[in-house]
């Protein structure tokens, strides 16, 4: 096999693959800033004399229109449309019934179910589509989100290699087996690959890697001590330090010869260092129950207060304690409410009022906790800096924080009232549409149908379903914009142009002659283990389908030449070039990336062992089979 020569071109593109890593590891600045100056160094040196062949200028930002990064772009949007709706609300919930609320139970369901949407759909797709159910499992169980997403991503790559449609690679496999059979003698010829052919190495690849994250996860993927605490502990400390107050939630079952039964919830405010913030009777769920209503039993409550009240409002009214949200985890979930904090402004109606005599509760969902005047903070709740006070019957000032406990979509409401200023900022402000799920299901099926059932091209495809989802005002198109994560775009969009540079110019070539050279000499498994790191190396720096267009018709003349089977090696190419773990350049883990705050080092570190199994896993499982 003939070397290429190492030319200034090739030279050229090798410094920029070497500068690349070197920004992406050292993070000295973002990586889809990296991206795009890599991009703007690479279009400038195009028009130096002797480094033409380098990029086409008029080809330059083609990325922005791949059929990758489009793909990407209506796959975000299809997945807001379906999260506008509830439909992924209901798949939260639907997780969180059979996974509670421990990491090592909801890794597994998470990533199991990712994978198989993955082994049909694309990689990035099932990915995108995860994104929300994940963060909406994040906020409801309080585990950081960086402990979720990269299993939840790493088993959407994984999953690909379950099907022959799961992958590009593996899509384009038979037919470069097809070509490469017309230049080969009788006795060589391959077999194309059945829809299910690769379904056992794909599945103990993904058996793999859920073992691997319930294992050694808690060594390897980033948690709140690596963020400095969680957004909700952050707050929790916040509002003891300032208020004194405990924000969780604890859920109470009220038995029929309670004390309490029968009596008000203001009396019970009043005689208790506890607020009850939620009322469940004859299955029916109330945020905010009017104060002035009977407490009637048998029922749940929902409190608020410190450890130590709970525990004595309990024993003094023969109240059951329950150690997990049970009747409230759907209702009183931290993503459709919490504790906020709202200011009377000058010229409120509010002024001289009290939250007693507007009817606060009725009228604006909202459960009064404290009110905070000048340096004074003023509760119902004894502690050693005041007396408790009956706050809801007390008159507002202008200045007035007060703390309360509402439903996000009342707080929306308030921000359009006058008459309030709301202070808390980072709280969702969606407006679920359930009255349109019906058509965000129906463009969903029509595109993944499309997908499945015919050859129209998959960014197509998908964009008929973004599109359907604008069209049907299941989502407005500021809303379609918004949900587009624009740094995965970019950071894509920006690379492939680099990849393209290293193909065209022969450095993928020459560095493929080069390695191969090296294995001479050496048994047909280690031939194949070579291509194996081959493949995975180089689909870290290029697209995983020029990975596999350049290197499936190298490995079939190694396995020719060395006695080896051409359909294995090829199949090791096609299946090798998903082991793509150790930096965001894959399309699944830009995605997460961001959302998740990882940097290139968190990848590194979960990403090494990750690689090295798949290794492993993918060759022992293909020469059992082959």
């Amino acid at each position: 096999m003939e070397s290429l020569g190492l030319s200034l071109e090739m030279a050229t593109v090798l410094g920029l693959l070497a500068l690349t890593v070197f920004l992406f590891v050292t993070e000295i600045v973002r990586v889809d800033v990296t991206a795009i100056i890599i991009l703007v160094i690479l279009g400038l040196l195009s028009y130096l004399p002797g480094l033409e062949n380098l990029a086409e200028p008029r080809e330059l930002f083609a990325g922005f229109s791949s059929n990758a990064v489009i793909s990407i772009i209506a796959v975000m949007i299809i997945g807001a449309g379906l999260d506008k709706t509830g439909v992924m609300s209901t798949v939260t919930n639907f997780i969180l019934t059979f996974g509670g609320k421990t990491e090592q139970r909801i890794i597994p369901i998470v990533s199991s179910t990712v994978a198989i949407i993955s082994s049909f759909m694309q990689n990035v797709g099932a990915a995108a589509l995860y994104l929300p159910v994940v963060s909406r499992i994040s906020s409801r169980t309080e585990i950081p989100l960086s402990r979720l997403l990269m299993p939840m991503g790493f088993c959407a790559i994984l999953g690909g290699t379950i099907t022959m449609v799961g992958s590009s690679p593996l899509i384009l496999l038979n037919d470069l087996i097809i070509s490469a059979n017309a230049e080969l003698p009788q006795s060589n010829q391959m077999e194309t690959f059945g829809l299910f052919s690769v379904t056992p190495i794909g599945l103990s690849l993904v058996v793999t890697g859920i073992l691997y994250f319930v294992i050694f996860g808690r060594f390897i993927l980033p948690g709140s001590e690596d963020q400095g605490g969680s957004e909700a502990d952050k707050r929790s400390e916040y509002l003891n330090r300032l208020y004194g107050l405990d924000s969780g939630i604890t859920e109470l079952s009220v038995p029929s010869d309670s004390p309490i039964a029968g009596r008000t919830i203001l009396d019970i405010h009043a005689d208790f260092d506890i607020y009850i913030i939620a009322l469940h009777i004859d299955q029916k769920t109330y945020v905010a129950p009017v104060v002035l209503d009977e407490l009637k039993a048998p029922s749940r409550i929902a409190v608020m207060g410190t450890p130590a009240a709970i525990r004595r409002f309990a024993v003094q009214n023969d109240l059951v304690i329950h150690p997990q949200m049970d009747k409230f985890s759907r209702e009183l979930a931290s993503h459709r409410c919490g504790v906020a904090e709202i200011v009377i402004p000058p010229e409120s109606s509010m002024i001289n009022e009290s939250t007693r005599s507007v009817r606060a509760r009725e009228r604006y969902g909202f459960s009064l906790l404290a009110i905070y005047r000048g340096e004074e903070v003023m509760s119902h709740i004894r502690t050693d800096d005041h007396l408790p006070t009956k706050i809801g019957f007390e008159p507002l000032h202008a200045g007035d924080t007060l703390l309360v406990h509402t439903t996000w979509s009342a707080l929306n409401l308030l921000q359009k009232n006058r008459d309030f200023v709301i202070v808390t900022s980072d709280y969702p402000r969606e407006e679920l549409r359930p009255q349109k799920v019906g058509w965000a299901l129906t463009f969903f099926l029509i595109a993944l149908g499309l997908i499945l059932f015919t050859n129209i091209l998959l960014s197509l495809c998908l964009l008929v379903g973004a599109a359907g989802m604008v069209a049907s005002r299941v989502l407005r198109i500021d809303e379609a914009y918004s949900a587009v994560g624009w740094n995965t775009v970019f950071l894509l969009a920006s690379l492939i142009p680099l990849g393209q540079a290293v193909q065209s110019t022969g450095t993928a070539q020459w560095i493929a002659d080069g390695i191969l050279a090296g294995l001479d000499g050496v048994p047909i498994w280690g031939l194949q283990i070579g291509v194996a790191l081959l493949a995975a190396a180089f689909t870290l720096i290029m697209s995983n389908v020029g990975a596999t267009v350049l290197l499936v018709p190298l490995a079939i003349s190694i396995a020719v030449a060395s006695g080896g089977d051409p359909a294995v090696f090829a199949l090791t190419v096609a299946i090798s070039t998903s082991n793509s773990f150790l930096i965001p350049t894959h399309q699944v883990n830009a995605l997460i990336m961001g959302p998740a705050g990882y940097r290139v080092k968190d990848f590194l570190r979960a990403g090494f062992g990750m690689t090295i199994l798949f290794l492993i896993v993918s060759i022992t499982v293909m020469n059992i089979l082959f």
